[in-house]
């Protein structure tokens, strides 16, 4: 059986630490990153402001992050998952793969719709954000103005578009919790949609 779930997130709302430690704690997990789909600088359009439009799916190969998805899906065991059991994980789940994608624009996608059992979403204040995003180095860095311009903007209109889509499931998550909180959450919720499947 294959499970996946897509941790989504505000930039620097804590997606990537949150997804390392639950492939950590879950049977046959593996994880793939949006951030692995980014196309090279040169082919991401720029506005009239003169700011690089990363945080659109325009800027992202999503062909080919949903064709490794898919690939992963089909065959999962020779993925290089490790299959190592956890500790404390449950004896009747050790025939379930999970696969977790994490990204920030996973949402509003189409053809990844139907793929995934479970949808979380980080979210953070934008004060909060600003904070975080300022304490990371970025390839390229980010312009002047670039957080107001472009980044939270996109973040907010991706959240309106995905809380107003009524057929969406997603759980919500408060991303100032504490990193302990928010995984102890995830990872029995997670134990209990598995458990669901397995009855």
């Amino acid at each position: 059986e294959v499970f996946t779930m897509f941790p989504n997130s505000v930039t620097n709302g804590g997606k990537t630490t949150l997804a390392e430690k639950l492939k950590n704690m879950l049977p046959n997990c593996d994880i793939i990153s949006q951030d692995d789909f980014f196309k090279p600088e040169s082919e991401v359009e720029t506005d009239e402001r003169g700011f690089k439009l990363y945080d659109v799916l325009d800027a992202l190969y999503m062909d080919e992050m949903v064709t490794s998805i898919r690939n992963w899906m089909k065959s999962p065991a020779s993925s290089g998952v490790v299959t190592e059991k956890p500790q404390n994980t449950c004896d009747n789940l050790e025939n379930v793969y999970i696969l977790i994608v994490e990204g920030f624009l996973l949402y509003n996608y189409e053809p990844l719709n139907e793929v995934w059992n479970r949808r979380y979403f980080l979210t953070l204040p934008y004060e909060e954000c600003k904070k975080r995003r300022s304490t990371r180095v970025y390839q390229p860095a980010d312009t002047p103005g670039y957080f107001d311009g472009h980044v939270w903007p996109m973040y907010l209109k991706y959240k309106k578009e995905v809380e107003e889509n009524a057929s969406m499931q997603v759980d919500y998550l408060d991303g100032t919790k504490s990193q302990e909180e928010l995984l102890s959450y995830v990872y029995s919720d997670i134990i209990k949609e598995l458990n669901k499947l397995r009855e």
